[in-house]
């Protein structure tokens, strides 16, 4: 194998000697392959990048999640020692913000150990830039699981569970089938449908002929974990990404680069590739494990509940000439055309042990 092979030529290689690879397993490879997955060698995020985040939208955001974990903190007693852990920290502007934003309160900073799980050698490098200067050295681990539980764990995910992609399952005229990625003869990557062998649970919602269903295991271990965690070490976890509220079928997997949709099969670990984060399915996996959990809160709802609009008129007030700028961030973090509705936010936590701030209101 040449070291210049590109992964789409490795793909397509190893389908025609294994068979149709699911969904799933391709979207894993497109974004974490060692040598051509996208996170592991070229994420690249900002305006200027593939795709932009919240905390890259406006500072506002970043701040208003530090708000949410002090207040948190708050109603955890102030305990004087616990972990403050963000998953998938992106370039660590979400971080860098919420730190800011929480050096304001006493006693906060000084009883926090910082931890963040990334599983990319580029962004952790973005991350410790980001962090050089805060009032906290970060340290990383590679998983939930790594995670001490001998103190109190807040925990932070914005866009994650996007990144866990989902098996897809077609209902067709004469039962269900799996889709999957195969190869044709010039070396093209392809959809088609296969007999599904195993891992399928039939839906207790109806599907027309035609209709796919996603479902992702990595989502369910994920939501499995956090309950764990928070059963084990007390704490919230806070979730926020785009995705359902409730079971529906779809097919949520797409390819962005440069800000624009491509095809998913072109470039494998060219672009983001990302499905629906399935809310249900996440808060359900966290419930079994005996942890509580929030209901789902659209984006718009859950920042303005935190203060986003009072905050978004307080840097009007403080940079005049920036008004209409921090008037299209609000917009654009919290309008239904915009972040406001599709994304979502909820919370898993302790059982019993706090009202989730957001979630009182």
């Amino acid at each position: 194998m040449s070291e210049a092979e590109t992964l789409k030529a490795r793909l397509a290689r190893e389908i025609a000697l294994t068979g149709p690879m699911t969904v799933s397993d391709y979207v894993t490879r497109c974004l974490h392959d060692p040598k051509g997955g996208y996170y592991a060698s070229r994420p690249d995020l900002g305006a200027r990048g593939d795709f932009i985040t919240a905390p890259l939208v406006s500072q506002m955001f970043g701040e208003l999640i530090g708000l949410w974990a002090v207040e948190t903190w708050n109603r955890l007693g102030a305990p004087e020692r616990f972990r403050l852990v963000e998953v998938g920290p992106g370039d660590g502007t979400l971080m860098s913000d919420a730190l800011r934003a929480a050096r304001l309160v006493p006693g906060f900073l000084e009883a926090c150990d910082l931890i963040l799980i990334e599983p990319s050698a580029p962004l952790r490098d973005l991350q410790a830039k980001a962090l050089a200067g805060a009032d906290l050295s970060p340290r990383w681990v590679r998983s939930l699981t790594a995670i001490e539980t001998d103190a109190p764990v807040i925990l932070i995910a914005n866009e994650v569970l996007d990144c866990m992609p989902a098996r897809q399952f077609v209902r067709t005229d004469g039962g269900w089938a799996e889709r999957r990625i195969g190869v044709t003869d010039d070396g093209d990557l392809i959809f088609g449908l296969t007999a599904i062998s195993g891992g399928f649970h039939k839906p207790d919602f109806d599907i027309a002929p035609g209709g796919i269903l996603e479902i992702s295991d990595q989502q369910a271990v994920f939501g499995r974990d956090l309950g764990l965690l928070m059963k084990a070490a007390s704490g919230a976890a806070l979730l926020i990404d785009y995705g359902r509220a409730r079971p529906e079928a779809g097919d949520t997997l797409q390819a962005l680069r440069r800000h624009q949709k491509v095809d998913p099969l072109a470039t494998p670990g060219e672009a983001d590739l990302t499905q629906w984060a399935d809310f249900p399915l996440v808060l359900e996996a966290a419930v079994r494990t005996g942890a509580d959990v929030t209901g789902s809160l659209p984006q718009g709802e859950f920042l303005r509940r935190l203060g986003i609009e009072a905050r978004a008129e307080a840097l009007k007030a403080g940079r005049p000439a920036a008004a209409d700028v921090i008037a299209r961030q609000l917009d654009r973090l919290t309008g239904d055309d915009q972040m406001g509705t599709l994304f979502k936010a909820a919370a898993i936590f302790a059982p019993r042990s706090l009202v989730v701030p957001g979630w009182d209101a």
